[in-house]
């Protein structure tokens, strides 16, 4: 009975039920990630930028959320443009979804000092639910009757990206389609239906010189989705002597936790956060979220010099 009880509470958090909940992944490491978040970011690193994040929520949770993202974006010879793709892999449970999109953005110099990009993706979702390894108190459950195998939902998003040197703002829709998973006839003639909810964010960060080995860098993340409680990350983070980042992280209603992060080189970025959540059911059951984060920048051009440090 406990094992249905988590299985069912983690379904609906991806959002199976015909409630209206947040679906997407959660990352502590936003700042990092953010092409996944926001289209408008790609070709925004100069260089090609390619980052691969691993998260394991709700650790010794049975079921708990995994989720794995690989980006990779550049901006092509006229500054101009950018593109990319952004690959994530989200598990939940008896659940699994892929999302493979590609991004292309269009980078416009407002001045000297800022730009303005506008960025679209386009791609799809690869949904798959192993419906029958649930142990059921009814097993004539009609809304567990077929496994989901490969349903394709194809998909696309919206963003936009303003950045300075030291200061960025953005807002997006990744998914602005909201597709069905599953419809299925209830013997009482109704019917019950799994579906995709669009998501709006808005995401800005400044970095704040504090002494010449010492700069504050405050950043946020804010979830809108209809029906939902609006959910905010704020990060206030340290940079030490341009290489070392400290910093704590706090999640509304869901968590807190830290950061820590490195510079091995200019080019070559490491970061691991643990966040505990104190705001759900499942704090109980659970000894944290575990973040790994990885970047790298490709410069293969020797006629271009790259602005270093690179802030976001």
């Amino acid at each position: 009975m406990k094992t249905l009880k988590i299985a069912i509470v983690l379904i609906l958090v991806s959002g199976w039920e015909a409630i209206q909940a947040q679906q997407e992944p959660m990352y502590t490491h936003y700042m990092y990630n953010t092409l996944v978040i926001n289209p408008g970011y790609t070709g925004s690193r100069e260089a090609l930028s390619v980052t691969a994040l691993h998260r394991s929520q709700w650790v010794n949770y049975k079921g708990a959320p995994i989720v794995q993202t690989l980006t990779m974006h550049a901006p092509l010879k006229n500054d101009h443009l950018g593109l990319g793709l952004s690959v994530t892999n989200d598990k939940i449970g008896p659940t699994n979804n892929t999302a493979v999109f590609a991004d292309f953005a269009y980078i416009m110099k407002l001045n000297t000092k800022s730009k303005l990009a506008l960025g679209l993706s386009a791609g799809v979702n690869i949904f798959q639910a192993d419906l029958n390894s649930l142990q059921l108190d009814q097993q004539a459950d009609p809304s567990f009757q077929n496994n989901i195998s490969n349903k394709i939902n194809p998909n696309f998003g919206f963003g936009a990206y303003y950045s300075r040197e030291r200061f960025y703002a953005g807002i997006s829709i990744p998914n602005i389609i909201q597709n069905n998973y599953l419809v299925v006839n209830l013997p009482n003639g109704s019917t019950w239906a799994g579906k995709e909810q669009r998501h709006y964010y808005f995401i800005a960060g400044t970095m704040i010189k504090l002494s010449d080995n010492l700069e504050f860098k405050p950043t946020t993340f804010v979830k809108l989705t209809p029906a939902a409680p609006i959910q905010a990350d704020v990060t206030a983070s340290f940079v030490i002597v341009k290489k070392l980042l400290l910093g704590v992280m706090y999640r509304t209603g869901d968590a807190f936790g830290g950061l820590i992060g490195l510079d091995v080189t200019s080019q070559f970025h490491v970061g691991y956060s643990f966040d505990y959540s104190y705001g759900v059911k499942t704090f109980k059951y659970n000894n944290g979220s575990h973040e790994i984060v990885l970047r790298y920048d490709f410069n293969f051009s020797n006629k271009k010099q790259i602005r270093s440090p690179r802030y976001f």
